[in-house]
């Protein structure tokens, strides 16, 4: 008889530094998505990302395909296409903005995932949370505002990928019990995958060769903010509290600035940084105090 050993718990300290590792990788997505797309039609580098991430996925789910079943295939399909719709929007909406404007719009997700819990399933709506949807309002109008555009069609569209991201977070919560997570994801990608060849094929200019640049942003995408981002979360999002990391997955668009400013040479105006910060304080105080009543909720648990 073959004894198991439980693997110990991980230090607060590891849980944290892997998580922000990931809001690091998934902020450098948006700087290799706009170096890519200088090659590729947005529509068309997406159909590759997750064509090379599926099949990464399918080499990784070797030994769990002969448990696929029926309804494994549909809710990764279902899963897939609110998947698809995040992703086609995020191209999209990145390829007609800057990356700092696009990574502070994607992060309104964490007020639109609330928002439609309540729409759709009356869950209670906190009143920090109305707070932050104001101070979002008012950050979209500074960046409607600022820059030389105004409020763009990839603005808009980066908006809305924040809301497509929230209806896949609310999918996956709804609809995944006890599906093996790994064939899930393999059929989200391949969803995502076969849609973007059908959109690329229709849609999508030609494009002539492809560079080492290009080759290696497709790459980084389909690997670190697809696969191994993927890992990571299910490895250690579990041994912390949603509203902690809530408040780390605030860095995304963080890096992502830092990353357009280093790399591509993007520049806010004044009225960009206001908005932004808005937008940054929107989602970062209704979670931040969720996460100081959670704590003093723990506190009070324990000492009872």
């Amino acid at each position: 008889m073959v004894s198991t050993i439980p693997m110990p718990k991980p230090s607060q300290r590891r849980v944290i530094f892997f998580l922000v590792l990931t809001t690091m990788l998934w902020g450098g997505s948006f700087v290799f998505n706009k170096l890519g797309f200088r090659e590729l039609p947005p529509v068309t580098f997406l159909f590759f990302r997750f064509s090379l991430a599926t099949a990464l996925m399918f080499l990784v789910c070797i030994g769990r395909l002969r448990r696929t079943d029926r309804t494994t295939v549909v809710k990764g399909v279902k899963v897939g296409l609110a998947l698809l719709a995040a992703n086609l929007s995020f191209v999209v909406g990145l390829d007609g903005t800057t990356v700092a404007r696009a990574a502070f719009l994607n992060n309104l997700f964490v007020l639109f995932v609330p928002l439609l819990g309540f729409l759709l399933w009356r869950d209670r709506i906190g009143r920090f949370l109305v707070g932050g949807i104001l101070l979002a309002v008012s950050g979209l109008w500074m960046l409607a505002h600022g820059g030389v555009s105004g409020f763009s069609r990839g603005d808009l569209l980066s908006t809305l990928c924040a809301f497509c991201i929230a209806i896949h977070i609310l999918a996956v919560s709804k609809l995944l019990k006890d599906e093996d997570v790994y064939l899930v994801t393999l059929f989200q990608l391949a969803t995502v995958a076969v849609a973007g060849g059908i959109l690329s094929l229709l849609f999508a200019p030609p494009f002539q060769a492809v560079g080492a640049v290009t080759w290696g942003s497709l790459i980084y995408c389909a690997v670190f903010p697809t696969i191994l981002c993927f890992t990571i979360q299910n490895t250690y999002q579990r041994y912390t509290t949603p509203a902690q990391a809530g408040l780390v997955y605030t860095l995304d668009p963080v890096w992502s600035l830092v990353g357009g400013m280093l790399i591509l040479g993007e520049r806010l105006t004044a009225r960009e940084w206001i908005g932004c910060g808005l937008i940054f304080a929107a989602v970062v105080v209704p979670v931040g105090i969720s996460r100081i009543l959670e704590r003093k909720t723990i506190s009070r648990y324990r000492k009872g």
